[in-house]
């Protein structure tokens, strides 16, 4: 079992940052992927980004489009934390943030997930 734990939501004005971050307790693992989502009311589910191991200590980034350019995704895995750094935020970044593990590495099928953290984006 892995559960993890989101902060640093808020309300923040159009064109500001934001730092997420979601710390894994339990059974984890540097070599599992790790993402965010967010959810918007009246939204289905949409990924945002994951980070996934590729070798010793190396990791890739995968970023959806809507936020491509605009949001960087890390991990620090001495803290079993990974962290979202959004900026350039628009209204339509308002959501619930929830982050993800997938224990399998590939970063497409999700086992576990955080409860969320709210973002709200005031213009």
């Amino acid at each position: 079992q892995v559960q993890l734990v989101e902060s640093g939501g808020g309300l923040v004005q159009a064109g500001g940052s934001l730092r997420l971050s979601c710390a894994a307790s339990g059974r984890t693992s540097s070599r599992s992927a790790m993402g965010w989502f967010r959810q918007a009311p009246g939204k289905g589910r949409e990924f945002v980004a994951t980070t996934r191991w590729i070798g010793t200590n190396r990791y890739n980034a995968d970023y959806g489009d809507s936020v491509k350019g605009r949001v960087d995704i890390w991990r620090d895995n001495a803290k079993n934390t990974v962290y979202l750094q959004m900026r350039s935020l628009t209204p339509e970044d308002t959501a619930v943030y929830l982050c993800a593990v997938d224990e399998s590495g590939t970063g497409r099928s999700y086992d576990y997930w955080g409860q969320g953290t709210q973002v709200t984006v005031s213009s």
